[in-house]
Formats: structure tokens, sequence, C-alpha cells
């Protein structure tokens, strides 16, 4: 079983406030998510005798594998034994290409597509509200992911999802080879411009197609919260951003329409 697992940008991201979630204060959004079809990486299951839970192509300690997070949290969830006997009998390939740390969601996005891919190959029958909730413990992206929508409007934590009626558009993206620290800029955010918030951030631009957003708004500050603290973080950032390009999450990724 082989299955694409696409990459996403944000064509807004606006933070609405700070609350509390499962013992945590977090961040929360109104944003445009939209799937990247030109990228993506490959997730396989390939029959093979393992000990334990194996993953191959990715060069990450398993206990820091978003994908492994998701074996684990299936299994907490769900309790079917069917899920354990199939990966003692399986190994999981990740053909990557989706760039690590670049605002894409590509961990994200793995840890979802392996979901899906459990539910059908063990015939969990778990329906896709259920499986976003699962992948909601494990990453503030996975919802998405889950439900497979080439657009949508995300808000909440990243747990509210509602589909936009457009297809993906024909996106180039830009990666410069720079990492930016997610959790530094959601705190240099804190710090800078956290006063200026509403609750209200975003919410006229979620009635808007994609196309008429970028078109509209050609300053990538305007769309995306999180650009002043990113460039504050990463200098260099700043160095790298062209014209008519925008910044996806919280870099270090452009794009632009082709």
């Amino acid at each position: 079983m082989k299955q694409k697992s696409y990459a996403k940008v944000n064509i807004f991201l606006k933070i609405t406030g700070l609350e509390e979630f499962e013992g945590r204060v977090l961040h929360t959004l109104n944003s445009r998510f939209m799937l990247v079809k030109n990228l993506y990486d490959t997730i396989e299951f390939i029959p093979a005798k393992c000990d334990s839970f194996t993953i191959e192509g990715l060069d990450i300690p398993k206990e820091q594998n978003i994908i492994y997070k998701a074996y684990k949290a299936l299994n907490l969830h769900t309790g079917d034994l069917d899920i354990i006997e199939f990966f003692y009998n399986h190994k999981v390939v990740v053909n990557k290409n989706i760039p690590f740390g670049a605002g894409l969601g590509g961990g994200s996005s793995n840890a979802s597509t392996f979901i899906n891919m459990v539910n059908e190959i063990c015939n969990l029958n778990r329906s896709k509200d259920e499986l976003a909730k699962i992948g909601a413990t494990i990453g503030a992206d996975v919802p998405f992911f889950i439900y497979g929508y080439e657009s949508a409007n995300v808000s909440g934590f990243g747990d509210r999802i509602e589909p936009f009626d457009e297809n993906a558009l024909d996106l180039e993206i830009y990666t410069p080879k720079i990492h930016c620290d997610t959790a530094k800029v959601y705190k240099t955010f804190d710090e800078c411009c956290l006063k200026d918030i509403s609750k209200n951030n975003g919410a006229t631009l979620m009635l808007n197609s994609s196309l008429d957003i970028l078109n509209t708004i050609k300053e990538p500050q305007k769309l995306n919260d999180l650009y002043t603290p990113a460039i504050k973080v990463c200098p260099k950032l700043k160095k790298e951003a062209k014209e008519g390009y925008y910044l996806s999450g919280s870099g270090s990724s452009f794009f632009r329409v082709k």
C-alpha cells in the first residue's frame, strides 16, 4: 500500500488569541490551508518481519517521529490489536521530498496519511471526524490533512476545519536553507504583537477565494501574523524574501501562484 502525502501552505494566517487546551496554553488562529499538489512525500507499507514498529527513510529517532506518535495514538484510542499485528509484518517506508521545518506541514501530513492508511488497511472503520480528533492530539495541522480537502478555513487550535469550495492553486514553492524555530517565532510574536490581536482577525478573509486574496493583498506581512516575528528570529529570511512571494506558516518556505 502506497499513498501520497501532500504539503500545504497558509494562504493567510491570523492569530486570534491564547486559550487552554488539554492542560496547555496554545495559540488560536484563523487561516486558509491549501494543499500543494505538486509537492509530496510518499508513504508505503512494505511486507517485512519486524520485532517492533519500524520506519525507514527518516533520520529521526523513532520516539520523536510523528508517524510513530500517530501509531501510538491509534493504539491508545482504538485498542485494536490488528494494528499491532499488522506492523509486526510490515514496515513503514517514507520517501521524503517536503523540506523539514519549512512551514509546509510535512510531518503533520505524513502522520495524517499514515492514520488514513491504517484506518483503511486494518478495517478500523473510523470516521474522518474521529480520526481528526485522534490526529489533533499529536499535531495542530494533522486534522486538516486527515480530511484531505484541497482548501479549507482552519480555526481554533487547528481543530475546526471547514472546506472552502475552490481547487488547489498551482503554486511555486521556494525554501531557502534556513531553519525557523516555530516555538521561538511564536514566543517573539507574543512579545511584539500579541497585544494588538482580536478574536476576529482574519474573519473577513475566510469569505474570499485564495486567488482573490493573493491578488488583492500584496504585502506578505498583512496576510501572515508570523511574518514579522519570523524575520526577527531569522534575519537572513528577509534577505531571501522575493517580491511577489508569501511566507507559509512560521517559515521558512515562500510561495506564489505560478
